[in-house]
This record gives C-alpha cells, sequence and structure tokens, in this order.
C-alpha cells in the first residue's frame, strides 16, 4: 500500500510514524508531506530516511491509498480535493469536516462500519476527549441508553501540539531556576496551574472544545443524548483525563458496568480503590487502550453512574485512532 502523511513533523505526524512501525502496518511506500518550513527534513521509517515534501496543489497523491492528515483544520480544507482527486482515502485529524453530513466520524470501537459510507474520500477523527469518552460509554450504551452525559477534562498540554508540551516542560526548569516561565502557546502558565478554558469560548458560554464533546459524541454514537461539558488544561504532558457522569434508562450496578468494560474492545480496567489503583496520566502515557477506574453509582440520582477514564492524547486520541480506522477498511476489502 501507498500511504501519506500529511503534517508529518507535527506531534501526531511523528506518532503516526511510531504506530504504523508498532502495528505493521502494511505499508509499500510512505509519503511524508509538510509545510515549506518541514520540507527537506528527514525522518526514518523502518530503518530507511523519508523525506518530507512541500504540500502542494499538484499530483504527488496520484497511487495514495490512504492519507494520514494532520496539518490544521485550515490546511485540511485547502488541500482535500487534491489529496483526494485521485481515490486516495483522506483520514483527517483536523476538525475542519466533523460535522459535516457527507463526512463520517468513526471511532473504530464504537462505530466502525459509518467509515463505510465516505462519498467524498473523507473519514473524519473525532476530538481527543470525544474519542476516549465514547469508547468507555459505548459498553455501558450497551446496558441501557445513555440519556445524560456531564464531563469535566483534565486535558493535558500535548492537545495543543508538540511546542506547548515544550513550553510545559520549559516553564518548570525556568521557575525552579528563578526564572520568569514563557507563557505562549496558553493564555496563562500552565506549570503548577489549571486552565479552564480549551479553545475560544462561543456565544453560550461553552468553549469549542466543549461543544465538540456535545455535538460530536451525539454523531458517533447515533444518539441523542444530552452532554455537557467543562475542559480545564492540566499541567499533565500527553495524557489526558475525564471525570464522567451518566444517567441511563435504567439503574446500572456496578458489578454490571465492571463486566462490561472488561469485555469492551480498547478498555482495560484499573479499578482497585483498596490497593489506590487508579488510572492516571503519568502511566497512561505512550499506552494504546483508554483505562477506566473509580467505577461507583452516582449517589444523587438513582438512574445515574460515575467513572474515570485515562487515555494517551497523540495516541488513542489522534493517531492511533487514525490508523485503526484504515485497519479496519483494510480488513473489510479482504
Amino acid at each position: 500500500m501507498k500511504i501519506a502523511i500529511v503534517g508529518a513533523s507535527g506531534a501526531v505526524g511523528q506518532e503516526f510514524l511510531r504506530v504504523l512501525e508498532e502495528r505493521n502496518f502494511p505499508v509499500d511506500e510512505l509519503l511524508l508531506f509538510g509545510s515549506s518550513r518541514s520540507a527537506g527534513k528527514v525522518y526514518e521509517f523502518l530503518g530507511k530516511p523519508v523525506t518530507v515534501k512541500e504540500l502542494k496543489h499538484n499530483d504527488d497523491f496520484k497511487g495514495v491509498d490512504i492519507a494520514f492528515v494532520s496539518a490544521g483544520a485550515g490546511a485540511s480544507k485547502e488541500y482535500a480535493e487534491t489529496i483526494t482527486k485521485h481515490g486516495a482515502i483522506m483520514i483527517d485529524n483536523s476538525s475542519a469536516f466533523r460535522m459535516d453530513e457527507d463526512v463520517p466520524l468513526v471511532v473504530p470501537e464504537v462505530n466502525a462500519e459509518d467509515a463505510l459510507n465516505r462519498p467524498r474520500g473523507i473519514i473524519a477523527n473525532p476530538n481527543c476527549t470525544t474519542i476516549q469518552m465514547v469508547v468507555a460509554l459505548k459498553p455501558l450504551e450497551k446496558l441501557s441508553h445513555i440519556k445524560r452525559i456531564h464531563v469535566s477534562t483534565y486535558q493535558a498540554a500535548s492537545g495543543a501540539g508538540a511546542a506547548a508540551m515544550d513550553e510545559l516542560e520549559n516553564q518548570y526548569k525556568q521557575i525552579v531556576n528563578g526564572e520568569k516561565p514563557t507563557v505562549e502557546k496558553f493564555a496563562y502558565q500552565l506549570a503548577y496551574n489549571l486552565i479552564p478554558q480549551v479553545d475560544v469560548f462561543t456565544d453560550n458560554g461553552y468553549t469549542k472544545e466543549e461543544m465538540k464533546m456535545h455535538n460530536e459524541t451525539r454523531k458517533i454514537m447515533h444518539s441523542d443524548v444530552a452532554v455537557s461539558a467543562m475542559c480545564v488544561r492540566v499541567p499533565a504532558l500527553r495524557a489526558h483525563s475525564e471525570a464522567v457522569w451518566i444517567e441511563t434508562e435504567r439503574p446500572i450496578s456496578v458489578e454490571e458496568a465492571r463486566e462490561a468494560f472488561g469485555k469492551a474492545e480498547g478498555v482495560i480496567v484499573q479499578d482497585n480503590p483498596e490497593n489506590k489503583e487508579y488510572p492516571m496520566p503519568l502511566f497512561v502515557a505512550t499506552k494504546d487502550p483508554v483505562y477506566v477506574g473509580r467505577i461507583r453509582k452516582d449517589i444523587s440520582n438513582p438512574n445515574g453512574f460515575s467513572f474515570w477514564c485515562v487515555g494517551d492524547q497523540i495516541k488513542k486520541g489522534a493517531a492511533l485512532n487514525a490508523v485503526q480506522i484504515a485497519e479496519y477498511l483494510i480488513a473489510i476489502k479482504q
């Protein structure tokens, strides 16, 4: 297969290279694309050097089977036709097409079959916070329809890109050295702090990130579920955490939920409070699954249920999910 990665020099682009190698994805030829600043950089894939080409409106995508795109919504919108015009399937990691009716929004553990209906040749990768939440929600939805979701997120610096991760690490170093910390990627210093804003605010007082969780969850799960989110940036490096409260049509017991989580694809249960065992971003970073713990009934609502989940934002929240979509399409063709 001929595979392309657009945005190869970014945090997600680099993760694509690692994930494709880790999973022995069938790559016969790999093309890397980036901005004019990234063009000429050389990265190693399967022991061989691959040079980044500048993304342009030309025929470079002729013969490409799948293009993994993570270069921002602007680039995705501008180059979508160029990428797909010769038949390549574009799996897009930006927000550009997620809510378009003719573009499927896919998390393989939840709605893989939606990827088969792609009239524009584009499949959208959901927002990272949405991905890990719906992976955890899917087994509970099978037990009883989820009517309502309240979620608070604790989002790592990685959600704002590789430069944001560097900034967080540098802030800690600067503070320890008695220097004034550099603040460029976030509205405020993130080290030793929490910022209750991810993305810009909308007219209803919610941020775009919070509205993504509302809209994307409903589209992925084909559900009328009501979703209210509070998204917070925290000084973790690359794994997002979420506290999730749900209301179901009938009560779900802890035993039922734990069994369902245990059987669910892409979920690892880590829930032993007596021994202080629960998911934490420090230990989930670089892991593939979504980890679930703090599983309990909501004592304020007879049909309520609560849990905590953690997932690697760059991996399952971005590159891995996109590669799993491609793996599904390949398996279906065979």
